[in-house]
């Protein structure tokens, strides 16, 4: 037992090295000026909102950046006063604890099977596959070209090569590679990055493609709210069930039951 503790704990401290490293070179809110339609999106929201990626700053770097003056956690209601409200944060990362929680509880053992990550950004999803699971093949598709080469710039300094695959492509091109996969992870995919008809696309694709009977697939948010509002031919009762999670099996300390509770299983049918 305590020999995997050691393990487990070796394996946070390579995660939180690959997010400094990855920190380095991205600006602070780690979106960059190719991902147009999704700062149009945020900066549409009805409310402030700044997107924050929780792979790369958890609470106490948030707290320390406010401090220095980098970021803040609030906005002013009426410019000039001190009436302020928090701003909304987004983040379209999975943060340690939820990447942990993924893996060691929500997850089954992965031995031998393929994992694939739709839309894997900054690779998360990924590096926490390699180092928290037995999974013999990770993929990554990412459709934007300087993620790729961030995620290939972390899978060569810590030898994930062998196991750990991004491939620089649309989703909707990767018919073979859902067909086979085992476990399919997304996390807020589509809302930010497509229009309407292109997410109602997408998720047909997905629907279609990912048909391994038994094979899971991890969503955030929950399909029903993904879906809700687009106009798809997706029939959810006959394609998945979902799988109940429980968040109290989750042991981190500051656990955000709220984050957690966002992460939804199901197994297709």
């Amino acid at each position: 037992d305590d020999f995997d503790e050691l393990v487990v704990s070796n394996n946070d401290v390579v995660l939180k090295n690959i997010a400094e490293d990855l920190r380095n070179h991205l600006p602070i809110e780690a979106m960059l000026n190719s991902e147009h339609q999704a700062i149009q999106k945020i900066r549409q929201h009805p409310l402030p909102m700044i997107h924050v990626d929780a792979f790369l700053y958890d609470d106490d770097l948030v707290d320390s950046l406010c401090e220095e003056g980098k970021m803040s956690r609030s906005y002013c209601t009426e410019c000039g006063s001190y009436k302020t409200a928090s701003l909304e944060f987004i983040s379209h990362s999975f943060s340690l604890m939820e990447l942990k929680f993924l893996y060691q509880h929500v997850l089954p053992d992965l031995t031998g099977k393929v994992v694939v990550d739709v839309g894997s950004r900054l690779g998360a999803v990924l590096f926490a596959g390699y180092l928290y699971s037995s999974a013999s093949q990770l993929h990554g598709v990412e459709i934007n070209a300087d993620f790729c080469r961030l995620q290939e710039m972390v899978i060569t300094k810590y030898q994930f090569v062998d196991r750990i695959k991004v491939i620089h492509a649309d989703i909707c091109t990767q018919a073979s590679l859902l067909q086979k996969a085992d476990v399919v992870v997304m996390n807020n995919v589509f809302e930010y990055f497509l229009d309407r008809q292109e997410q109602a696309r997408a998720w047909e694709f997905i629907a279609y493609n990912v048909r391994k009977r038994g094979s899971l697939l991890v969503t955030v948010p929950s399909l029903k709210e993904s879906l809700s509002k687009l106009q798809t031919d997706v029939q959810l009762s006959q394609w998945v069930e979902e799988v109940l999670l429980n968040c109290d099996v989750c042991m981190e300390k500051d656990v955000d039951r709220e984050a957690l509770e966002q992460i939804h299983l199901y197994r297709i049918l």
